[in-house]
């Protein structure tokens, strides 16, 4: 009994762990919203950068560290780490959450849609 409230109690402790939001998002559905909002600007290639950095191992990166891409001045001084929680915040109204930045875009108003696409971009790595 008590080796089974040990394993519970893990299971539980690394479940909460978990961006769970993010986790129970449709991955594949995001990967269409990526298609439709995002790819005109992000590549999903590692390296590969357009008018926006790539996508690829962005979940967990520091805010403007990729050495070959040139980001703005806010953007630098943001200084933050891409979580799901911050990266639902930047993409739900970029301008807001950066002032200053170079990102054109308005942002992704639908919830689903931005966990959605948060759940694909989290697989990027």
């Amino acid at each position: 009994m008590k080796r089974l409230s040990i394993i519970f109690l893990a299971s539980g402790l690394l479940i909460s762990l978990l961006p769970t939001a993010y986790a129970a998002g449709d991955a594949a559905n995001g990967k269409k919203i990526y298609e439709e909002e995002c790819s005109d600007c992000h590549s999903i290639t590692a390296g590969k950068h357009k008018k926006g950095p790539s996508f690829f191992g962005v979940v967990g990166r520091k805010s403007a560290t990729i050495s070959e891409f040139n980001y703005s001045d806010a953007m630098r001084a943001k200084n933050i780490t891409w979580t799901a929680d911050i990266i639902n915040d930047y993409i739900k109204a970029p301008k807001k959450y950066v002032p200053g930045g170079k990102m054109k875009y308005d942002g992704l108003e639908d919830e689903k849609s931005r966990t959605d696409v948060i759940a694909y971009i989290s697989s990027l790595h």
